[in-house]
């Protein structure tokens, strides 16, 4: 007796074990990557075919198609063309090609010219490394005169050790009097005073022209956001608030046994593991549809403007019945798409203050109460911290706002003040 409950035991343990080998893969992927994931499959199985589900219409015919079609009304035939047909350079090959002459006459100043270029940000500053000249056996000073040039290149300010200096070049390309020069070039030359000069008469003709400048240099040249295909939608139907998978762009898995003796060993077998690859994908999308469902109850709020409250992944976990480590690679790189934007899954997964208030409603908060500041006395860090413990009823630490506005982008009190006064 003792030998069969061993053996009855061990059968279901090595079925399970077989089926998350093959789940866990498929789960942890996004959908974007999920046909190349399947693909060491179907090289082991000849009876297996995969096929991009982006390429498949409502017929079933296969066609090349935007899960955007349905989800947004944004895209059009015209902007579908222009971004498969024009190529952007980079801020680096349009100023590979302006390094000649007249402008940089000299091979040597070229070559200091395309060695000033390596040292550039992504931005378009130039951020060198220290004493880098001296690597090349060329002075600081040498080094500057070239730089010096880089006024003149497109994109303008580019080259520029910061802001002020970007401001400067672009000022020396304008056709202003000289009067109205001196004007623009001593407030960006003390722009940390900006505001002591908002009572003189030319004050808001040299801002005029300020405003016209284009910082960062680069910013032309930034790289977009890769486009993320979401897992789930989730919507408003009829005052509902709904969950739906985005089955158009799961890639179908076709069992092709024309012309085979399904009952030979073999191909029984290659069925067999063809139809388990199925059932993986099946519980992939169960798995993120039960996810979907947990997280619009948890959050429910958020999907009706409110913030996101905290939730833990052993919350999620537990109601799924799997490890929490499962769950955290089951929502890397996935996104939820819904009237608020494109969200990460992770990004519901707030880390709490407390039991009731999560860092992601605090940033919210904050973004909101600067948003509304008075233009003239911008909040500092301390009054925001005040009004954060007031309105969550939470001690805190200066420093811990500090981090959220950095995180957020938000500029510090005395910067807002200036930019305020820009505007």
């Amino acid at each position: 007796m003792l030998a069969l409950r061993t053996t009855v035991s061990q059968a279901p343990k090595q079925k399970l074990s077989n089926t998350l080998r093959s789940w866990l893969p498929i789960l942890q992927s996004n959908l974007e990557s999920l046909k190349e994931v399947l693909e060491p499959f179907c090289e082991a199985n000849p009876l297996l075919e995969v096929r991009p589900g982006n390429e498949r219409d409502e017929g079933g015919r296969f066609a090349k198609r935007s899960f955007f079609d349905q989800a947004t009304t944004k895209n059009s035939a015209s902007e579908a063309i222009e971004a498969l047909t024009v190529s952007k350079s980079s801020l680096y090959d349009v100023l590979y090609a302006q390094i000649n002459p007249p402008l940089f006459p000299t091979c040597k100043s070229q070559s200091i010219a395309l060695k000033i270029i390596e040292q550039l940000n992504e931005e378009g500053y130039y951020d060198p490394q220290p004493q880098w000249w001296e690597n090349e056996g060329l002075g600081e000073a040498e080094v500057e005169r070239v730089r010096a040039r880089f006024a003149q290149l497109l994109p303008l300010g580019v080259g520029a050790k910061d802001f002020k200096e970007a401001f400067l070049f672009q000022l020396d390309d304008l056709d202003v009097d000289e009067m109205l020069y001196g004007r623009v070039k001593r407030l960006i030359e003390d722009f940390e005073n900006l505001e002591i000069y908002a009572g003189e008469s030319s004050f808001s003709e040299a801002v005029n022209v300020i405003r016209r400048f284009r910082i960062p240099p680069a910013i032309e040249y930034f790289e977009e956001e890769a486009q993320v295909v979401p897992d789930l939608f989730v919507f408003e139907n009829n005052g509902a608030i709904e969950v739906k998978l985005n089955d158009a762009y799961y890639p179908d898995v076709i069992i092709d046994t024309q012309g085979m003796d399904e009952t030979h060993y073999f191909v029984a077998q290659k069925i067999k593991d063809a139809r388990d690859l199925i059932d993986a994908l099946e519980m992939r999308k169960a798995t993120l549809y039960k996810m979907g469902l947990m997280i619009v109850e948890y959050q429910y709020d958020f999907f009706v403007g409110g913030p996101i409250r905290p939730m833990k992944l052993k919350d999620l976990a537990d109601e799924l019945a799997r490890n929490p480590s499962t769950i955290s690679r089951a929502i890397a790189n996935k996104y939820l798409a819904c009237n608020r934007g494109v969200i990460p899954l992770k990004q519901f997964f707030s880390a709490a203050i407390d039991e009731d208030v999560s860092n992601a409603a605090i940033k919210a908060f904050l973004q909101e109460v600067v948003l509304k500041e008075d233009a003239k006395k911008p909040l500092s860090d301390s009054r925001l911290l005040a009004m954060v413990e007031k309105q969550f009823g939470v001690k805190m630490v200066r420093r811990t706002i500090t981090k959220y506005r950095k995180q957020l982008n938000i500029a510090g009190s005395s910067e807002r003040k200036k930019l305020h006064l820009l505007k």
